[in-house]
C-alpha cells in the first residue's frame, strides 16, 4: 500500500484540504468556498452553537480532532464570530497538534459571507495547490486505523458479511494497526463478551459501564430501545432480536483482546481493537471514527444502503447475493459466497484484505465513485456520552 506521510508520521489514503464548519451559521458559506475545487471538501457542523458541559466538550474534540484525520492535508475553519466553539480558538488547538497548516475565519470580521467566501477560496486554492505536490510512499496495515460499522443489517450480516470483515479486523490488529468496533447500542446483550475479551481489568470494567450506563439512561427516560433495534428492515431481514443483532455486530471486531474504550470522536492513546461509544446511527457513527483518525472504513449492509463519508473511503460489504444483484452500484464486496458457495471465511477475508488494500493505494469504492459525502456529528447528550474512559 502507498499513503501521504504527514508531519505527525501517520499516513493519509487520501489528500484531502478540509473546509471545516465551526457552527450551522457558516454552513453556506464553507460550501461555497469549496465549490468547484478539487480536493476540497467541505464538512458542514449542524451545532457548533449554545452548547454547555460535556456536549460542547465532545464537539471541540471532534471538530479538532476532524483537521488531524491523516487524510486531511491542511484545514481552513470558518466560523460566524460570536458561537461557542471559536473558529481561532480551535484553529490554535489544531495548530498544537500537528505541523499541518491551518488557516481561520470568522463570517463577521471579514465584513459578511461574501468578502469570507472570496479570503477562504483563495486559502483554499493555496492549500490544495501545495497539496498536490505531496507524494506517496510505502505503509503497511499497521499504519492503518479502520472503523467498522454496520447498517441495513439482516440475517446475512451476521453470518458471512460481519465474519468476513472480523478476518480483516484481526489482520489489522495483528500487524499492530488499529480497528474501531462502536454503535453501542447494538452491543447491548453481548457486553459479558465483549467483557471477556478486555486486555486489563480497567477495559473490562469500561465496557460493562459503558452499556450499563446506556441501558440505564434508557430505561430512565422511558425509552424501550427496541423501537429501533432491531429496526423494521433489521426484522423483515430476519433479525428477531437486539442480542441477536448484537451477537452478529461485534463479529466485525474479530477476535481480538479489547485494549480501550474510548469517547465519541476521541483519538485512542492504545493500538489494537478499540471500542468507540457511537450512536447506531450509521453516519453519526462513522463520523465519530473518522473524528478518531480513521482513514478508511469497512461497512457491512444486509439489505443495502448507499451511505458513504467525506473525508474516508467506506468499503460496502453484503452478505446477502440479492443485494448485491439489486443494489450492486452500492456496494464494494460479495461475501454471500460463505452462504451460497460453501466458501470460507477465511477466504472471502483475504479477498477483502486485498480490496481494503487496493482502496487504500487510491481505488475509489462505489460511495466514491457516487458521490456520497455523508457526515453528521453526534449532538444529543441526553441519552449519550454519560461515560469517560480516561
Amino acid at each position: 500500500m502507498r499513503g501521504y506521510r504527514r508531519p505527525d508520521g501517520r499516513f493519509g489514503v487520501r489528500n484531502y484540504v478540509l473546509v471545516l464548519s465551526s457552527v450551522g451559521c457558516a454552513n453556506h458559506v464553507v460550501d461555497l468556498i469549496a465549490k468547484d475545487i478539487p480536493g476540497a471538501v467541505p464538512l458542514r457542523n449542524a451545532k457548533g452553537c449554545g452548547q454547555l458541559g460535556r456536549s460542547a466538550q465532545m464537539m471541540s474534540r471532534c471538530l479538532v480532532n476532524l483537521s488531524q484525520n491523516p487524510n486531511v492535508y491542511g484545514t481552513v475553519v470558518v466560523g460566524l464570530g460570536c458561537e461557542t466553539m471559536r473558529p481561532h480558538e480551535l484553529a490554535e488547538r489544531m495548530r498544537g497538534l500537528s505541523g499541518k497548516p491551518v488557516y481561520d475565519i470568522a463570517i463577521q470580521e471579514e465584513g459578511g459571507s461574501s468578502a469570507a467566501v472570496e479570503r477562504g477560496r483563495a486559502l483554499v486554492k493555496e492549500l490544495v495547490a501545495n497539496a498536490v505536490n505531496a507524494t506517496t510512499s510505502e505503509m503497511g496495515l499497521g499504519d492503518l486505523v479502520l472503523g467498522t460499522n454496520c447498517g441495513g443489517s439482516d440475517a446475512t450480516s451476521g453470518i458471512a458479511a460481519n465474519p468476513t470483515i472480523g478476518f480483516v479486523s484481526d489482520t489489522v490488529v495483528d500487524a499492530g494497526g488499529t480497528v474501531f468496533l462502536g454503535e453501542t447500542t447494538e452491543l447491548i446483550g453481548t457486553e459479558h463478551i465483549l467483557a471477556r475479551r478486555a486486555a486489563s481489568p480497567k477495559v473490562r470494567d469500561d465496557i460493562l459501564r459503558l452499556v450499563g450506563t446506556l441501558e440505564n439512561d434508557l430505561v430512565a427516560s422511558g425509552v424501550d430501545v427496541r423501537g429501533a433495534n432491531p429496526s423494521p428492515g433489521n426484522m423483515r431481514g430476519g433479525l428477531s432480536t437486539l442480542e441477536e443483532k448484537a451477537l452478529g455486530g461485534i463479529s466485525k471486531g474479530g477476535t481480538s483482546k479489547i485494549q480501550q474504550v474510548i469517547e465519541y470522536g476521541a483519538r485512542p492513546s492504545r493500538k489494537g481493537l478499540i471500542i468507540m461509544d457511537t450512536p447506531g446511527y450509521d453516519i453519526e457513527s462513522v463520523s465519530g471514527m473518522v473524528a478518531g483518525g480513521a482513514q478508511v472504513v469497512i461497512f457491512s449492509s444486509g439489505r443495502g444502503t448507499p451511505t458513504g463519508c467525506a473525508l474516508a473511503p467506506v468499503i460496502k460489504v453484503t452478505g446477502n447475493d440479492e443485494t448485491f444483484s439489486s443494489m450492486g452500484e452500492n456496494i464494494d464486496f460479495d461475501a454471500s459466497g460463505v452462504i451460497t458457495q460453501g466458501e470460507s471465511v477465511h477466504d472471502e477475508g483475504k479477498r477483502l484484505l486485498e480490496l481494503l488494500e487496493r482502496v487504500c493505494s487510491g481505488e475509489q469504492t462505489a460511495s466514491e465513485r457516487l458521490g456520497f459525502d455523508d457526515f453528521s456529528l453526534y449532538h444529543n447528550m441526553e441519552l449519550w456520552g454519560a461515560c469517560s474512559f480516561s
